[in-house]
């Protein structure tokens, strides 16, 4: 992933602008977002505190209301004479005359506390219970009681427990209780509340239709309600501590309060949607507005791409082009493209137009500079053998031989005729070996019996076109630097094709018996310069190469090295198939010694 990254052009304008509209947008989404759910918790925190305040408060004064119950039932069980002669009597009229005493006490009690929903005494050695109740109570909903209230007292005495420690809830048939009682000797004193009595204040609480004030226990089980929540998948195990969203959707504010005094706790519920009221309307047009947001910023996406993008992308296209040496793009003019760019793509255009037209009138100039440079080459030969062939006719003059000089003069003047109609920049190779040959005749008639020449030529390679006097120069220096009086020299001029090359190459070998060529002037002939010494500069085999550069480029080379045990060997390799740059038709230069 980091490669990919690392391949994006960062500083192109495409992906600046693009990177620009992403940092305005994506703050401004995300500061709807911020600022609508900030909004929905403020209103959540404002909601819950409200509310917990209020609960909080109703559920210290239930606690008071439970805790004040306490201490008269304690004080009851501690003071009261009849609850210590139901315990202890001495006749049966005793137990009853305590027994009653006790049901006035406790009837009288429960108008001191009407919150409570009755208050009851067992006789455990008896199992006898006097009740004191509110009439709302039923005659079957009151014997219940007493049977439950009685099996759980007996259970609790097997255990050894004497009291519950707290509130505790009991469900009787479908009804939760809220109980409480202590024990003195053989007698239980308790009281006991329902939990409906104790949401009756706040069943007037303004929580919609929706939400509700719930008596939960702390495994989260619902006793008692103003609305029936059940099926709204609310979860109350939580606790109270602070607000919370639940249910199916979390779609419910949760706030609540523990009681201090039993195993039971107060919570509100209320819809989200009742709290936030107009705020997911917000939401809604928040969620719109991002929305438009994403589509103007594909919109403006497109639209850059459209108007600026694909035109600088085309531009960028055409300037790679010129840049690799393509001189030939031209860039679309489209009406689609914005004013400033036509201009631009119509003065690239012309100007590229301008390269073209002046690289041709370069090109042309540099033809006629190769022209006259390879002119100049061919007539640095001439000056030279033409001062040798003098020296022959001025020797042979010395020495009186009228046949020789009849037979050199002959010779000398083919060899002119053959010089000055080489002006042409290539010649077929069948014309170039006849001139060696008349050459070679004029070098023996100089030095007899110093040399031998063999030339090894197939007939179907003498139509190749080589450049004029190129093999003499060979020839030439072969003559010049290799044979010596010492004794006989061979010399041999031989051609063959070569297929393996790229295009078919015809390899032209001329070498000698002499003693090859110094390694200096090797190393000199190599690296592209003229060979220098004391006597001058050297230029026969470095007007060759340069002859064949500016001819046939890099499809023509020349190489230089020594023959095994001895003798110089000079290689030229040209195309089979040559074709003029200067667009000279083979057939001028077939017309060579013709006419």
């Amino acid at each position: 992933m980091f490669r990919h990254m690392m391949d994006i052009p960062w500083r192109s304008i495409r992906v600046k602008l693009v990177l620009g509209l992403l940092s305005i947008t994506i703050p401004l989404i995300a500061l709807l977002l911020y600022n609508n759910n900030y909004s929905v918790k403020v209103i959540h925190n404002q909601v819950a505190m409200s509310n917990k305040n209020l609960i909080s408060i109703h559920m210290k004064q239930i606690d008071d209301q439970l805790s004040e119950v306490e201490r008269h039932m304690v004080g009851l069980a501690m003071l009261d004479s009849n609850l210590h002669n139901m315990e202890v009597y001495e006749t049966e009229d005793d137990y009853v005359m305590a027994k009653s005493g006790i049901s006035r006490r406790l009837d009288s009690d429960l108008i001191i506390y009407p919150y409570i929903e009755g208050f009851f005494v067992y006789s455990l050695s008896r199992n006898e219970m006097v009740n004191a109740y509110n009439r709302s109570m039923g005659y079957s909903q009151l014997t219940n009681f007493q049977e439950v209230m009685k099996n759980r007292i007996i259970e609790m005495n097997e255990q050894s427990q004497g009291a519950n420690m707290e509130w505790s809830v009991i469900n009787i048939n479908g009804i939760n209780y809220i109980s409480r009682w202590f024990r003195n000797g053989d007698i239980y004193i308790g009281a006991w509340v329902k939990a409906d009595t104790i949401l009756a204040p706040l069943r007037v609480m303004h929580t919609n239709e929706a939400g509700g004030v719930l008596i939960v226990n702390s495994e989260g089980e619902i006793l008692s309600g103003t609305t029936l929540l059940a099926e709204k998948g609310l979860d109350f195990t939580r606790g109270f501590q602070n607000y919370y969203l639940s249910g199916k959707d979390n779609d419910y504010l949760i706030v609540g309060e523990t009681s201090r005094k039993g195993d039971f706790s107060m919570a509100v519920v209320f819809p989200d949607k009742q709290i936030l009221e107009n705020l997911p309307y917000l939401a809604n047009a928040a969620k719109f507005v991002i929305a438009m947001a994403i589509l103007m910023l594909l919109l403006s996406t497109w639209f850059l791409r459209k108007v600026l993008m694909l035109p600088l992308h085309r531009m960028m296209v055409a300037m790679r082009a010129v840049g690799k040496g393509d001189l030939y793009p031209q860039i679309e003019d489209s009406s689609a493209v914005p004013d400033e760019f036509q201009l631009v793509n119509r003065t690239f255009n012309q100007m590229i137009k301008q390269i073209e037209d002046l690289k041709i009138s370069v090109y042309e100039e540099q033809l006629s500079k190769h022209r006259a440079e390879l002119k100049h080459l061919q007539l640095q030969i001439n000056p030279h053998f033409f001062m040798n062939s003098l020296n022959i006719i001025y020797n042979l003059a010395q020495v009186k031989q009228h046949d020789l000089i009849q037979e050199m003069t002959m010779c000398l003047v083919q060899y002119f005729r053959y010089m000055f109609q080489s002006n042409h920049s290539l010649v077929l190779l069948r014309d170039e070996l006849r001139h060696i040959q008349n050459y070679l005749r004029i070098q023996q008639m100089r030095m007899p019996n110093r040399f031998t020449c063999e030339i090894h030529v197939p007939n179907y390679l003498e139509e190749t076109l080589i450049p004029p006097l190129i093999l003499q120069t060979f020839v030439e220096n072969t003559i010049k630097h290799a044979i010596t009086m010492d004794g006989m020299t061979a010399m041999t001029v031989e051609a063959t094709l070569d297929m393996l090359e790229e295009e078919p190459m015809v390899r032209i070998l001329t070498r000698d018996t002499g003693k090859g060529f110094p390694e200096r002037v090797l190393e000199t002939i190599h690296s592209g310069k003229q060979l220098v010494d004391e006597k001058g500069a050297h230029i026969g085999l470095w007007n060759a190469r340069e002859r064949l550069r500016l001819q046939f480029g890099d499809r023509a080379w020349m190489e230089l090295y020594n023959d095994d045990p001895q003798g110089a060997i000079v290689e030229l390799v040209i195309p089979l198939k040559a074709y003029l740059d200067n667009k000279e038709g083979t057939r001028d230069a077939t017309s060579i010694n013709r006419g």
